[in-house]
């Protein structure tokens, strides 16, 4: 793998692969966090629109310009970043390549086209309200975060998006999208030189004239002190009944917590079928069809949160359950045995996830713009091996403390 700056302070980190697919990432940092000023929504509003044309293409021109060569064109965005993707074969790397800048820093946003785009998104967001056990996770976030930039919803609203215009697009790409804001990445089955040079000749393209900028640093945060706590039950006369529950967790920047963390959520709510809360409120019992744990980090804070739906006569049994499960961790240290077994499993996920190309081209992209690096596999496995027995109990106790968790629930 080969990590750079280019000369206008855009970060890249180019990766060989032994596939024909080629995968490459322009990841923007900037979010809904970021909104301040601007109408809520915006920053998911410019992703949805930065396909509708540019200074030189149309809407339709952007969308087949990969599609028929047999590729795809996609892009996302999170409380802390907007990412434009692309997968294609590898002969077609560098038109891709150029259409995602091209994307980022000539998009049109035409009038007609952004009226258009704006019922898709309201769509969108009113299609979360038949889907509880998405929404209720927006609000918890919501409710968390009251009074700090996270609390913002990703969507907006349908009030404030109705009213983002053209000119506000404009305006908020050309605050935001610097190159020193943004990070390329590349995984494909060529010389990793070649790569690495055909990424500093397309920034200079498209970014000529901006030379010697501030290069991408880390931002390093302290952990944000916003101590909501609430337990709130709406009535949403479901058939079931939708439940998360947690708390503020280790931020991007707090290195071992953040490790032991991702670790104790793997063990309370992973995805594999021996999670302690999928063996009892799943395996053992049939209570819910799912229950998760997940954790999701921030620059300035994280949030750890326990989700589940199950049926209104299951609740209380499935709450009983979490609670114990959850003070098993808190009471006693796990043993070696079982520790060595936890960190197998989760570096396991983790190696099988990295194997998919793209998930390991936007993971690389995420790495860049939080740390202004990538680590190597042989780092990770390091960091998850070096966590402790009691680093663990700490995360179980301080995470989800009764007296500090807060709780929402859907009937």
């Amino acid at each position: 793998m080969i990590v750079g700056t280019a000369d206008c302070g855009l970060r890249y980190a180019v990766r060989r692969s032994g596939s024909a697919v080629a995968y490459c990432a322009l990841s923007i940092r900037c979010g809904t966090r970021d909104e301040a000023g601007f109408h809520e929504g915006i920053a998911h509003f410019v992703e949805h629109t930065l396909f509708k044309g540019t200074a030189h293409k149309s809407a339709s021109t952007v969308n087949a310009c990969l599609e028929r060569l047999g590729g795809e064109l996609n892009a996302y965005t999170t409380k802390e970043e907007i990412v434009v993707h692309a997968t294609v074969l590898k002969e077609d790397l560098r038109k891709a390549a150029s259409l995602l800048f091209e994307l980022v820093t000539e998009p049109a946003f035409p009038g007609k086209e952004i009226e258009k785009e704006k019922g898709v998104v309201v769509d969108e967001i009113n299609s979360y309200k038949d889907s509880p056990s998405e929404e209720i996770y927006d609000r918890f976030e919501e409710l968390l975060f009251h009074g700090h930039p996270l609390s913002r919803p990703i969507l907006g609203t349908a009030s404030s998006v109705r009213r983002i215009s053209s000119e506000e697009l404009h305006e908020f790409i050309s605050e935001k999208f610097l190159p020193e804001n943004m990070a390329f990445t590349v995984v494909a089955d060529i010389q990793e030189e070649r790569l690495e040079n055909m990424v500093r000749r397309i920034a200079a393209g498209y970014f000529s004239g901006i030379k010697d900028r501030q290069s991408l640093d880390c931002i390093v945060c302290g952990q944000a002190q916003i101590g909501n706590v609430f337990d709130r039950t709406v009535n949403k006369r479901n058939h079931q009944v939708n439940c998360i529950l947690g708390n503020y967790a280790p931020s991007l920047y707090a290195d071992r917590e953040r490790v032991a963390s991702a670790l104790l959520c793997n063990i309370l709510g992973g995805p594999a079928s021996n999670s302690l809360l999928n063996s009892v409120l799943r395996e053992k019992h049939g209570w819910v069809y799912g229950v998760e744990c997940s954790y999701t980090q921030y620059a300035d804070t994280g949030i750890a949160a326990i989700s589940f739906g199950c049926e209104k006569s299951n609740y209380e049994k499935c709450m009983s359950a979490i609670a114990k499960e959850i003070r098993k961790l808190q009471s006693s240290e796990l043993s070696p045995k079982r520790l060595s077994a936890a960190k197998k499993q989760f570096l396991g996920q983790l190696a099988i996830a990295s194997d998919n190309g793209e998930s390991q081209c936007l993971s690389m992209g995420k790495s860049l713009l939080a740390y202004g690096t990538v680590m190597s596999d042989s780092q990770t496995r390091e960091k998850v091996e070096s966590v402790t027995a009691a680093e663990l109990q700490n995360a179980a106790s301080g995470i989800f403390r009764e007296s500090s968790s807060s709780r929402l629930v859907y009937l």
